[in-house]
């Protein structure tokens, strides 16, 4: 797991701050309230981090969080304490209900293959009532992918997280691209500690998405992320909806979970 995930997990609220979620959570919202067939009530966020963009879609929606980063999690229960926060993988999770909607953001980057792609789009559908809506918002795909150099952070009341991003593409053969953090960490009392950390995610053609959507049996349309502060067709979204049953194939392994018992751990 990333150190961002792991030691360095307290640090998320200054280096990526929530308040920067919230116009970029409205547009999901936007989105899931289209998808629908009718206004959604519950929504799972899937891969949902510290929390950032739920804490501000929790005012919309009854939100379940779920995410395989312990660390994370805890930040995120001290964000949004109304929420209900469960440990798991997004690729094996079943928990022991369906939600008007699902939504995954760029967490689903750190798929990948395209098995585990599948594998986090089925949990996504079975955890999708029929007639509900799902959003997977990948930070990339391959059509628009580009290298790029990027740095943020912000100064606490008493402590600063700042950070330098490079993203690249080491084999453009593969289904990966790695991109590199240099964390400055300053501490209230003057010290400062740089942490590397290198993050290797999945980077797939906009066509292998349809595909493996429509396999695991979402209806799903690409729409640009109209974004202030990202160019036109730089960030695209898959906005799906889940057709009820006697429309969708009937092919797909697991589809009888809810007579099994739950796996996730849920945070109390």
């Amino acid at each position: 797991m990333p150190r961002l995930y792991a030691e360095i997990a307290p640090w998320w609220p200054l280096i990526s701050p929530p308040e920067e979620y919230e116009e970029e959570a409205g547009i999901y919202r936007r989105h899931l309230l289209e998808a629908s067939d009718v206004t959604p009530r519950t929504v799972l966020e899937l891969g949902s981090g510290g929390g950032h963009n739920a804490s501000h879609l929790k005012a919309h929606f009854d939100m379940t969080l779920v995410d395989l980063s312990p660390h994370m999690l805890a930040m995120s229960q001290e964000l949004n304490p109304e929420c209900r926060h469960i440990e798991g993988d997004m690729r094996t999770v079943r928990l022991d209900r369906t939600f008007d909607c699902v939504f995954i953001h760029d967490a689903i980057d750190y798929m990948t293959t395209l098995e585990h792609l599948r594998a986090a789009l089925e949990t996504a559908w079975v955890h999708c009532r029929p007639g509900g809506a799902a959003i997977f918002a990948p930070d990339h795909l391959r059509e628009n992918f580009q290298p790029r150099t990027d740095c943020g952070g912000c100064d606490g009341e008493d402590r600063s997280a700042h950070y330098l991003e490079n993203c690249w593409d080491p084999d453009p053969d593969d289904t990966t691209i790695t991109t590199d953090y240099a964390f400055v960490l300053r501490e209230a009392d003057g010290s400062v500690e740089v942490v590397h950390d290198r993050h290797v995610t999945g980077l797939f053609p906009r066509a292998d998405w349809l595909r493996l959507l429509a396999e695991v049996g979402f209806e799903a349309v690409v729409v640009d992320c109209d974004h202030s502060e990202m160019e036109p067709g730089e960030y695209e979204l898959f906005v799906c909806r889940r057709p009820h049953d006697e429309n969708a194939p009937a092919d797909i392994e697991g589809r009888a979970w809810l007579d099994g018992p739950p796996v996730g751990r849920e945070l109390l």
